[in-house]
Protein backbone atom coordinates (compact mmCIF):
# COMPACT_ATOMS: atom_id res chain seq x y z
CA UNK A 1 0.00 0.00 0.00
CA UNK A 2 1.55 3.22 -0.77
CA UNK A 3 2.42 6.18 1.89
CA UNK A 4 2.21 8.98 -0.18
CA UNK A 5 1.42 11.25 -3.55
CA UNK A 6 3.86 11.24 -6.07
CA UNK A 7 4.33 14.24 -8.83
CA UNK A 8 4.81 12.71 -11.83
CA UNK A 9 6.08 14.25 -15.41
CA UNK A 10 6.29 12.99 -18.75
CA UNK A 11 9.36 13.25 -20.96
CA UNK A 12 8.17 12.73 -24.52
CA UNK A 13 4.57 13.78 -25.54
CA UNK A 14 3.12 11.54 -27.94
CA UNK A 15 0.48 8.53 -28.43
CA UNK A 16 2.26 6.29 -25.43
CA UNK A 17 2.17 9.25 -23.24
CA UNK A 18 -1.12 9.57 -23.68
CA UNK A 19 -2.13 6.13 -22.65
CA UNK A 20 0.36 6.29 -19.61
CA UNK A 21 -1.17 9.51 -18.14
CA UNK A 22 -4.54 8.49 -18.74
CA UNK A 23 -3.74 5.25 -16.65
CA UNK A 24 -1.76 7.94 -13.93
CA UNK A 25 -5.43 9.51 -13.18
CA UNK A 26 -6.71 6.22 -11.71
CA UNK A 27 -3.97 5.60 -9.42
CA UNK A 28 -5.23 8.12 -6.52
CA UNK A 29 -1.22 8.34 -5.22
CA UNK A 30 -0.10 9.71 -8.58
CA UNK A 31 -0.44 13.90 -9.34
CA UNK A 32 -0.88 15.02 -12.82
CA UNK A 33 2.00 17.64 -12.40
CA UNK A 34 4.21 18.62 -15.57
CA UNK A 35 4.73 17.73 -19.25
CA UNK A 36 8.20 18.19 -21.19
CA UNK A 37 8.29 18.63 -24.77
CA UNK A 38 11.01 20.35 -26.81
CA UNK A 39 7.92 22.07 -28.27
CA UNK A 40 5.70 24.44 -25.66
CA UNK A 41 3.13 24.68 -27.69
CA UNK A 42 3.10 20.63 -28.07
CA UNK A 43 3.65 20.21 -24.07
CA UNK A 44 0.85 22.84 -23.25
CA UNK A 45 -1.99 20.98 -25.55
CA UNK A 46 -0.70 17.62 -23.80
CA UNK A 47 -0.99 19.08 -20.42
CA UNK A 48 -4.40 20.31 -20.88
CA UNK A 49 -5.84 17.40 -22.79
CA UNK A 50 -4.72 14.80 -20.02
CA UNK A 51 -5.17 17.67 -16.84
CA UNK A 52 -1.25 18.43 -15.81
CA UNK A 53 -0.44 21.45 -13.82
CA UNK A 54 2.32 22.71 -15.57
CA UNK A 55 3.65 22.43 -18.99
CA UNK A 56 7.72 22.46 -20.11
CA UNK A 57 9.11 23.64 -23.19
CA UNK A 58 12.26 22.08 -22.53
CA UNK A 59 13.15 18.98 -20.58
CA UNK A 60 15.95 20.94 -18.76
CA UNK A 61 13.22 23.01 -17.20
CA UNK A 62 11.47 19.88 -16.44
CA UNK A 63 14.54 18.51 -14.17
CA UNK A 64 15.58 21.00 -12.23
CA UNK A 65 11.82 21.77 -10.69
CA UNK A 66 12.35 19.95 -7.33
CA UNK A 67 8.79 19.85 -7.40
CA UNK A 68 8.70 16.22 -9.74
CA UNK A 69 9.38 13.04 -7.73
CA UNK A 70 8.63 10.80 -10.92
CA UNK A 71 9.58 11.07 -14.71
CA UNK A 72 7.92 8.46 -17.58
CA UNK A 73 10.69 8.53 -20.23
CA UNK A 74 8.41 8.33 -23.44
CA UNK A 75 10.99 9.80 -26.22
CA UNK A 76 11.94 7.68 -28.89
CA UNK A 77 14.31 4.59 -28.64
CA UNK A 78 17.52 6.77 -29.42
CA UNK A 79 16.50 9.02 -26.85
CA UNK A 80 16.30 7.14 -24.00
CA UNK A 81 19.52 6.80 -22.94
CA UNK A 82 19.92 10.96 -22.91
CA UNK A 83 16.85 11.53 -21.54
CA UNK A 84 17.03 9.18 -19.00
CA UNK A 85 20.44 9.87 -17.90
CA UNK A 86 19.41 13.67 -17.50
CA UNK A 87 16.58 12.67 -15.21
CA UNK A 88 18.88 10.94 -13.36
CA UNK A 89 21.42 13.12 -12.46
CA UNK A 90 18.53 15.42 -11.28
CA UNK A 91 17.68 12.91 -8.73
CA UNK A 92 14.54 11.81 -10.13
CA UNK A 93 12.73 8.21 -10.17
CA UNK A 94 12.41 7.24 -13.80
CA UNK A 95 11.02 5.04 -15.58
CA UNK A 96 11.58 4.52 -19.35
CA UNK A 97 9.26 2.98 -21.66
CA UNK A 98 10.80 0.08 -23.59
CA UNK A 99 12.85 -0.98 -25.71
CA UNK A 100 15.06 0.53 -22.40
CA UNK A 101 18.04 1.70 -25.26
CA UNK A 102 19.65 0.87 -28.33
CA UNK A 103 22.26 -1.03 -27.00
CA UNK A 104 23.25 -2.68 -23.88
CA UNK A 105 26.30 -0.15 -23.58
CA UNK A 106 24.09 2.57 -23.38
CA UNK A 107 22.02 0.62 -21.04
CA UNK A 108 24.75 0.09 -18.58
CA UNK A 109 25.86 3.85 -18.53
CA UNK A 110 21.82 4.87 -17.54
CA UNK A 111 22.18 1.80 -14.84
CA UNK A 112 25.07 3.43 -13.75
CA UNK A 113 23.94 7.20 -13.52
CA UNK A 114 21.09 5.82 -11.45
CA UNK A 115 23.64 4.10 -9.17
CA UNK A 116 26.00 6.75 -8.99
CA UNK A 117 22.77 9.42 -8.10
CA UNK A 118 21.02 6.71 -5.90
CA UNK A 119 18.16 6.98 -7.93
CA UNK A 120 15.34 4.62 -8.80
CA UNK A 121 14.87 3.42 -12.08
CA UNK A 122 13.34 0.62 -14.14
CA UNK A 123 12.07 -0.33 -17.52
CA UNK A 124 8.18 0.07 -18.35
CA UNK A 125 7.80 -3.29 -19.38
CA UNK A 126 4.12 -3.65 -19.09
CA UNK A 127 3.77 -7.33 -19.85
CA UNK A 128 5.78 -8.13 -16.72
CA UNK A 129 3.24 -6.52 -14.26
CA UNK A 130 0.33 -8.13 -15.81
CA UNK A 131 -1.56 -11.07 -14.42
CA UNK A 132 -1.66 -13.47 -17.32
CA UNK A 133 1.98 -13.29 -16.64
CA UNK A 134 2.48 -14.41 -13.54
CA UNK A 135 -0.20 -17.14 -14.01
CA UNK A 136 1.81 -19.01 -16.97
CA UNK A 137 4.87 -18.27 -14.76
CA UNK A 138 3.30 -20.03 -11.71
CA UNK A 139 2.11 -23.07 -14.25
CA UNK A 140 5.65 -23.32 -15.26
CA UNK A 141 6.76 -23.40 -12.15
CA UNK A 142 4.78 -25.39 -10.13
CA UNK A 143 5.58 -28.61 -12.71
CA UNK A 144 2.54 -29.94 -13.46
CA UNK A 145 3.21 -29.65 -17.06
CA UNK A 146 6.75 -31.42 -16.85
CA UNK A 147 9.37 -29.44 -19.08
CA UNK A 148 9.19 -26.99 -20.88
CA UNK A 149 11.27 -27.52 -23.95
CA UNK A 150 9.91 -25.33 -27.17
CA UNK A 151 7.95 -22.49 -27.95
CA UNK A 152 6.90 -19.92 -30.14
CA UNK A 153 6.10 -16.23 -29.66
CA UNK A 154 4.99 -13.97 -32.73
CA UNK A 155 4.06 -10.53 -32.22
CA UNK A 156 3.23 -8.61 -35.74
CA UNK A 157 0.75 -5.95 -37.22
CA UNK A 158 1.03 -4.02 -40.94
CA UNK A 159 2.42 -0.44 -41.19
CA UNK A 160 2.68 1.02 -44.47
CA UNK A 161 6.29 1.81 -45.07
CA UNK A 162 7.39 5.45 -44.42
CA UNK A 163 10.95 6.38 -44.74
CA UNK A 164 10.34 9.48 -42.40
CA UNK A 165 8.08 7.06 -39.70
CA UNK A 166 9.74 6.41 -36.31
CA UNK A 167 9.30 2.78 -37.19
CA UNK A 168 11.33 2.49 -40.14
CA UNK A 169 13.68 5.82 -39.29
CA UNK A 170 17.21 3.84 -37.86
CA UNK A 171 18.43 6.53 -36.63
CA UNK A 172 15.04 6.53 -33.63
CA UNK A 173 15.67 2.90 -33.41
CA UNK A 174 13.16 1.80 -36.01
CA UNK A 175 12.16 -1.63 -37.00
CA UNK A 176 10.23 -4.45 -35.83
CA UNK A 177 12.71 -5.47 -32.51
CA UNK A 178 12.59 -2.77 -30.51
CA UNK A 179 9.62 -1.69 -31.01
CA UNK A 180 7.40 -4.99 -30.40
CA UNK A 181 9.82 -7.95 -31.39
CA UNK A 182 11.19 -7.21 -27.81
CA UNK A 183 8.05 -8.98 -26.54
CA UNK A 184 8.76 -12.24 -27.67
CA UNK A 185 12.46 -12.42 -27.18
CA UNK A 186 10.75 -11.28 -23.26
CA UNK A 187 8.73 -14.41 -23.40
CA UNK A 188 11.83 -16.73 -24.25
CA UNK A 189 14.24 -14.96 -22.35
CA UNK A 190 12.01 -15.48 -19.12
CA UNK A 191 10.86 -19.27 -19.83
CA UNK A 192 13.92 -20.36 -20.76
CA UNK A 193 16.97 -18.15 -20.04
CA UNK A 194 19.68 -16.83 -22.29
CA UNK A 195 20.15 -18.72 -25.36
CA UNK A 196 23.66 -20.41 -26.41
CA UNK A 197 23.42 -20.33 -30.36
CA UNK A 198 20.66 -17.27 -32.51
CA UNK A 199 19.51 -17.89 -36.04
CA UNK A 200 17.69 -15.46 -37.78
CA UNK A 201 15.79 -14.10 -40.85
CA UNK A 202 15.22 -10.70 -41.45
CA UNK A 203 13.60 -8.93 -44.26
CA UNK A 204 15.51 -5.39 -44.35
CA UNK A 205 13.55 -2.20 -45.60
CA UNK A 206 15.15 0.19 -47.64
CA UNK A 207 16.05 2.36 -44.70
CA UNK A 208 17.49 -0.64 -43.15
CA UNK A 209 15.03 -0.94 -40.34
CA UNK A 210 13.63 -4.37 -40.01
CA UNK A 211 10.49 -4.82 -41.20
CA UNK A 212 10.13 -8.80 -40.76
CA UNK A 213 12.57 -10.82 -38.68
CA UNK A 214 12.15 -14.40 -37.44
CA UNK A 215 14.34 -15.69 -34.96
CA UNK A 216 15.80 -19.10 -33.63
CA UNK A 217 17.11 -19.44 -29.99
CA UNK A 218 18.70 -22.73 -29.03
CA UNK A 219 19.58 -23.62 -25.69
CA UNK A 220 22.29 -26.17 -23.68
CA UNK A 221 19.71 -28.64 -22.85
CA UNK A 222 17.86 -28.82 -26.60
CA UNK A 223 15.02 -26.02 -25.95
CA UNK A 224 13.89 -24.24 -29.19
CA UNK A 225 12.62 -20.69 -28.84
CA UNK A 226 10.81 -19.86 -32.74
CA UNK A 227 10.39 -15.85 -32.35
CA UNK A 228 8.71 -13.32 -35.24
CA UNK A 229 8.04 -9.96 -35.18
CA UNK A 230 6.66 -7.61 -38.37
CA UNK A 231 5.36 -4.87 -39.87
CA UNK A 232 4.54 -5.88 -42.82
CA UNK A 233 1.68 -8.33 -41.83
CA UNK A 234 -0.78 -8.91 -39.21
CA UNK A 235 -1.02 -12.09 -37.18
CA UNK A 236 -2.53 -12.96 -33.65
CA UNK A 237 -0.24 -11.78 -30.29
CA UNK A 238 0.32 -14.91 -29.19
CA UNK A 239 2.74 -17.40 -27.26
CA UNK A 240 2.81 -21.09 -27.13
CA UNK A 241 4.74 -22.84 -24.74
CA UNK A 242 4.98 -26.10 -25.25
CA UNK A 243 5.85 -28.81 -21.92
CA UNK A 244 6.30 -32.73 -21.95
CA UNK A 245 2.62 -33.01 -20.21
CA UNK A 246 0.65 -30.36 -22.53
CA UNK A 247 0.93 -26.38 -22.95
CA UNK A 248 -0.01 -22.97 -22.79
CA UNK A 249 -1.27 -20.35 -25.40
CA UNK A 250 -1.41 -16.89 -24.41
CA UNK A 251 -3.45 -14.92 -27.01
CA UNK A 252 -4.17 -11.28 -26.64
CA UNK A 253 -7.68 -11.32 -28.21
CA UNK A 254 -8.23 -7.43 -27.64
CA UNK A 255 -5.79 -4.63 -26.34
CA UNK A 256 -7.72 -5.17 -22.49
CA UNK A 257 -8.28 -8.99 -22.57
CA UNK A 258 -5.69 -11.79 -22.24
CA UNK A 259 -6.76 -15.38 -23.10
CA UNK A 260 -4.58 -18.54 -21.33
CA UNK A 261 -5.10 -21.60 -22.34
CA UNK A 262 -3.56 -24.46 -20.03
CA UNK A 263 -4.00 -27.89 -21.81
CA UNK A 264 -2.78 -31.12 -20.18
CA UNK A 265 -1.77 -34.32 -21.88
CA UNK A 266 -4.98 -35.94 -20.86
CA UNK A 267 -6.97 -33.56 -22.93
CA UNK A 268 -8.42 -31.78 -20.27
CA UNK A 269 -7.61 -27.93 -20.92
CA UNK A 270 -8.85 -24.62 -18.80
CA UNK A 271 -9.59 -20.90 -20.52
CA UNK A 272 -8.79 -18.18 -18.10
CA UNK A 273 -10.01 -15.21 -19.64
CA UNK A 274 -7.79 -11.68 -17.54
CA UNK A 275 -9.56 -8.70 -18.69
CA UNK A 276 -8.43 -4.91 -17.62
CA UNK A 277 -11.63 -3.56 -15.57
CA UNK A 278 -9.96 0.20 -16.47
CA UNK A 279 -6.86 1.79 -18.21
CA UNK A 280 -4.44 0.42 -20.68
CA UNK A 281 -2.68 -1.70 -17.88
CA UNK A 282 -0.01 0.54 -17.61
CA UNK A 283 -1.23 2.00 -14.38
CA UNK A 284 0.40 -1.17 -12.95
CA UNK A 285 4.25 -0.12 -14.18
CA UNK A 286 3.67 3.23 -12.28
CA UNK A 287 1.74 1.99 -9.12
CA UNK A 288 4.73 -0.70 -8.91
CA UNK A 289 7.26 2.48 -8.72
CA UNK A 290 5.27 4.12 -6.30
CA UNK A 291 5.48 1.28 -3.94
CA UNK A 292 9.17 0.63 -4.47
CA UNK A 293 9.95 4.45 -3.94
CA UNK A 294 7.51 3.82 -0.40
CA UNK A 295 9.89 0.91 0.42
CA UNK A 296 12.94 2.92 -0.11
CA UNK A 297 14.16 0.91 -3.12
CA UNK A 298 16.28 1.79 -6.13
CA UNK A 299 14.80 -0.61 -8.33
CA UNK A 300 12.19 -3.43 -8.36
CA UNK A 301 12.30 -6.90 -6.84
CA UNK A 302 9.81 -7.66 -9.96
CA UNK A 303 11.49 -6.35 -13.13
CA UNK A 304 15.23 -5.93 -11.64
CA UNK A 305 17.98 -3.40 -14.04
CA UNK A 306 20.13 -7.31 -14.31
CA UNK A 307 17.08 -8.69 -15.85
CA UNK A 308 16.97 -5.49 -18.38
CA UNK A 309 20.29 -5.24 -19.17
CA UNK A 310 20.35 -9.11 -19.69
CA UNK A 311 17.70 -8.41 -22.45
CA UNK A 312 19.97 -5.48 -23.98
CA UNK A 313 22.54 -8.06 -24.63
CA UNK A 314 20.50 -9.96 -26.11
CA UNK A 315 18.99 -7.96 -28.31
CA UNK A 316 22.34 -6.73 -29.29
CA UNK A 317 23.38 -10.11 -30.27
CA UNK A 318 20.12 -10.61 -32.40
CA UNK A 319 21.09 -7.44 -34.36
CA UNK A 320 24.51 -8.51 -35.03
CA UNK A 321 23.66 -11.23 -36.48
CA UNK A 322 21.16 -10.02 -38.60
CA UNK A 323 22.96 -7.04 -39.86
CA UNK A 324 20.45 -4.59 -38.28
CA UNK A 325 22.97 -1.44 -37.31
CA UNK A 326 21.91 1.86 -35.77
CA UNK A 327 23.76 4.66 -36.70
CA UNK A 328 25.49 5.16 -33.06
CA UNK A 329 29.01 5.49 -31.81
CA UNK A 330 27.87 2.54 -28.95
CA UNK A 331 27.46 0.46 -31.22
CA UNK A 332 27.84 -3.23 -30.20
CA UNK A 333 30.55 -1.76 -27.51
Amino acid sequence: MTKQKYNWAILGCGKIAGKFSSDLKLLGNANLYATASRSLDKSTAFAEKYGFEKAYGSYQEMVVDPKVDCVYVASPHSHHHDHAILCLEHGKAVLVEKAFALTASQAKKMIDAARKNNAFLMEAFWTRFQASFEKVMQVLESGELGKARMMRSEFCFFAPYDPGHRLFNLELGGGSLLDIGIYPVFWAEQVFGIPSEITTTVDLAPTGADRSIAMTFKYPEGEIAQLTSSLAVCSDTQTEIWCEKGFIRVLRIDPSTVKVTISKKDSTAEDIIFHLDKGFGLLLEAKHVMECLDAGLLESPLLPLECTFRQMQLLDRIREIAGIRYPIKTQFS
